[in-house]
């Protein structure tokens, strides 16, 4: 097949902006082909949205592509270089089974991020193989699908294949190629790495580039960096809320897992919390809790610190001046961010307008949650239809009491309770991805090679807020383990 001929019919159209910065930013690579690669899934709907026919990325020559076995028209192969606080330790990282081979741009003039991963070894690799295993790329496919689903700024899948090769871990595992889809891949990291291995003139040319490419709204006599500091800091306010308001638990948020674009990005040991507790932690390697729940919002403030101070050069030629411009933002996450998780807890409520006691109302109904150690997405969820489960949250006095100062709060806004009904119905997730339900949809694949349960659950969780009756089955509880469920990073 010609390279014009694969142009029509698969849609590739590349460019490769990243690569024209300064090389310090990524290392050039030759691809790193597997033996017989095999298409597991591939999602049409993004594909048709990137300009992609997804019927050629199911031919043998898309398939190649996906695989790593063939670069297509247009594409330079990268591996970016990063740093990063992982776990509060600052460590040189990069792309270490990542291969970026291209910015598509799309029908619309989009650019999107093209990323292989499990591709293989890169200079970043840090004695890793590069490759990743089949269940774990499945697990940031289905996870991430249902965060864009639920209205979550994500990076999303667009594939994944096996690789016909083994993977070793703790036991030979099937190895797989993620092919993921991002507004960009440049993390807090990367302007960490540059921060510290660069000088300030490529510090500058990374923070143009990225004004350019995610924050064109910087105009002529404002402070550039100064606006790029406070725009990250507002989508990522936005995002943890978000996070924070359907129970997800991201479970390794180190500054290299946060992308400026404002996107969920590296989906390793995250989960979806049953039982509400602000404790919650999935990750086996979160010993200490650092990445729990109730520790989301503080963790990015944190992280958005550590990016403000890799501005400090570009924020104003005194130091101090520079410094005091910082902290003043970063003070204005915390801000930010319960602006949007109050006003999204509002919504869960059923509340259009504002009264100084809706705060307590909604933490006191926290506080009953934890205590009683309900569901969190079924609690609201019943809520929404003023049902009253068998919990002994809601047979409980306190939730009784609660429940008639809700209702009186409900009955002081002009809006009718029809509208209240739907603003909630559009606010609480029918659905979400349970963990148990994720890992029995991987274990059909990995051990039984039976996709169907993979596909039942990615239609479902396709469209969260459809409350009808036949997702019920989704919205089951998991049996009651003798251990903690837990989750890995997958490497």
């Amino acid at each position: 097949m010609t390279k014009t001929k694969e142009i029509i019919e698969t849609g590739w159209n590349l460019d490769n902006s990243y690569a024209r910065l300064p090389e310090l930013f990524f290392t050039r690579l030759e691809i790193n082909p597997v033996q017989s690669p095999k298409l597991i899934i591939v999602n049409y709907p993004l594909a048709t949205s990137l300009g992609l026919n997804a019927d050629a990325l199911e031919s043998e020559d898309g398939v190649a592509v996906l695989a790593g076995n063939k670069v297509p028209e247009g594409s330079l192969p990268l591996a970016q270089a990063y740093a990063g606080h992982q776990f509060g330790h600052f460590a040189m990282l990069g792309d270490g089974r990542a291969l970026l081979i291209g910015e598509q741009i799309t029908p619309l003039g989009k650019r999107f991020d093209i990323q292989l991963k499990g591709s293989g070894r890169t200079p970043y690799s840090r004695g890793g193989d590069g490759r990743a295993a089949l269940g774990p790329m499945l697990r940031e496919y289905i996870i991430s699908e249902a965060m864009h689903a639920l209205g979550i700024p994500t990076t999303r899948s667009l594939a994944v294949v096996t690789t016909g090769e083994a993977v070793i871990r703790e036991t030979d595992l099937p190895g797989a190629i993620m092919t993921r889809v991002a507004d960009s891949h440049i993390r807090v990291g990367t302007f960490q790495f540059v921060s510290k291995w660069g000088n300030d003139q490529e510090l500058k040319a990374l923070a143009d580039y990225t004004l350019q490419r995610h924050f064109p709204g910087a105009g002529l006599g404002v402070n550039r960096y100064l606006f790029l500091l406070q725009e990250v800091i507002k989508r990522q306010a936005v995002l943890i809320a978000k996070w924070q308001l359907v129970g997800f638990i991201h479970g390794v948020m180190n500054t290299d897992n946060m992308a400026i674009s404002g996107e969920t990005i590296d989906y390793g040991p995250c989960a979806f919390m049953d039982v509400y507790d602000l404790k919650t932690v999935f990750s086996s390697i979160d010993v200490n809790g650092r990445y729990a729940y109730g520790n989301q919002p503080s963790i990015a403030a944190w992280n958005l610190a550590r990016f403000a101070e890799t501005l400090l050069p570009l924020l104003h030629d005194n130091q101090a001046e520079a410094l005091k411009l910082a902290q003043g933002e970063i003070l204005n996450f915390t801000k930010i961010y319960h602006c949007n998780w109050i006003s999204g807890m509002r919504a869960k409520l059923g509340l259009f307008n504002e009264e100084f006691r809706d705060e307590s109302i909604i933490e006191d109904l926290l506080t009953m949650m934890q205590k009683y150690q309900a569901d969190y997405t079924n609690t609201f969820r019943d809520l929404t239809f003023d049902k009253s489960s068998d919990s002994s949250l809601f047979s409980s006095d306190e939730f009784s009491l609660w429940k008639k100062l809700w209702k009186a709060r409900l009955s002081r806004q002009q809006e009718s309770k029809a509208s209240s009904h739907k603003l909630m119905q559009s606010s609480n997730p029918a659905i979400i991805p349970r963990n148990h339900r994720v890992e029995e949809a991987i274990e059909a694949v990995v051990k039984q090679g039976d996709y169907s349960v993979m596909e039942r659950l990615l239609d479902a969780l396709s469209s969260p807020y459809d409350h009808s009756t036949k997702k019920d089955d989704y919205s089951t509880l998991p049996e009651k383990l003798d251990r903690p469920y837990r989750t890995f990073c997958g490497t």
